[in-house]
């Protein structure tokens, strides 16, 4: 029986176990450059027992960022400051991918520079306010693409995966969930278009299966993953016919044959079992467990099948020796959700180990 402390093969790479830190936003990149710290490098340093580290999103360009003190791959100097994290994760023994995340319509004109606003497949507005530097703000509607402004954003996806592996990390993951700018050209609430990137399911797929091949094309099938998370409503989406939308795009997405699929569930288990009999590679799995986060029980599913690998988020955050705690049984750290974004060291490198 294959256990969640077994190694597995992912893309080019091995890993000493399939348990997977879940990307998590953090906000501690501060600075008008968007670079990581120093304490970011030992965050995800202390992590590095995880068999594939995950990072917070970061955006691929200056107008994909939609939260504040968030990392960007887009500049020289952040790839230099990035190099400094994979740096110290490899020293670790770990294997670290950098998830690029374009928040699209979710985001406020004041986290961004130079007049520039939110865009989005079609200027419709998301209900709910996002955080900022002057508190709680409205979001606004966002700036509908147009074809050339679509093929710009291809490309600066395909440019920021190429700066990640200058930076050294190992891959990349692609955040096509949670209603960032993906999704939201996936889901026909924030998708009115009429063109080639609307319409239908094929129209509305197109945005996703062109990022995600022009960024295998730039770094290699065997370093790219990509999130989907189904149906699932934050940032004001909705969706329907999801074992057909999201079937569809997987046996389009099938043959380029990427490293990984990470499928962020909802409470459909068996829309999860349907796309994991389509998708033919790595399979893995941030399980529904609302409005608990996940747990240790989660590790029956890979014992089972449903998934080659386990992606925990507050867990991991809490416990920088995860592994270790769950092949023990434990006990494990509470999380401070107050320290959750920004913030200094407590609630980020300083929650404790098991004794050695």
């Amino acid at each position: 029986m294959t256990t969640a402390f077994d190694p597995i093969t992912l893309g080019a790479g091995n890993l000493a176990n399939r348990l997977v830190m879940a990307p998590m936003t953090r906000s501690r990149a501060y600075g008008p450059g968007a670079e990581p710290t120093e304490l970011m490098a030992t965050y995800y340093a202390q992590r590095a027992g995880a068999g594939l580290i995950v990072t917070e999103g970061i955006q691929p360009s200056v107008v994909g960022q939609g939260y504040p003190d968030t990392p960007g791959l887009h500049s020289a100097g952040q790839v230099r400051a990035w190099r400094t994290v994979t740096d110290a994760v490899h020293h670790e023994g770990g294997a670290i991918f950098a998830q690029l995340m374009h928040t699209g319509r979710i985001g406020h004109p004041s986290l961004l520079p130079d007049g520039l606003e939110p865009v989005g497949p079609s200027a419709v507005t998301a209900k709910g306010q996002v955080f900022t530097h002057e508190g709680p703000k409205e979001y606004v509607t966002p700036k509908e693409l147009t074809e050339a402004e679509i093929r710009q954003t291809i490309a600066d996806f395909a440019a920021a995966a190429r700066n990640a592996i200058e930076a050294g990390f190992d891959g990349v993951e692609l955040h096509g969930a949670n209603g960032y700018l993906i999704h939201q050209f996936l889901a026909p609430n924030s998708n009115l278009r009429t063109d080639a990137w609307g319409g239908d399911t094929e129209g509305r797929m197109r945005f996703a299966v062109e990022v995600v091949t022009a960024v295998t094309e730039a770094i290699g099938s065997d370093r790219v993953g990509l999130r989907l998370s189904p149906g699932n409503p934050f940032n004001d989406m909705s969706e329907d016919n999801l074992g057909e939308v999201y079937g569809a795009l997987l046996e389009r997405l099938a043959g380029l044959d990427l490293a990984y699929l990470h499928l962020m569930e909802g409470p459909d288990r068996d829309l999860t079992a349907h796309l994991r009999k389509v998708w033919p590679g790595t399979f893995i799995l941030n399980p529904f467990t609302h409005p608990d986060p996940t747990g240790p029980d989660a590790l029956r599913l890979i014992e089972d099948g449903s998934a080659d690998m386990i992606a925990f988020g507050s867990l991991f955050l809490a416990n920088p020796d995860l592994p270790r705690r769950l092949a023990s049984g434990g006990p494990f750290n509470a999380a401070d959700k107050a320290t959750f974004y920004g913030g200094d060291h407590r609630g980020y490198t300083d929650y404790p180990a098991l004794p050695a």
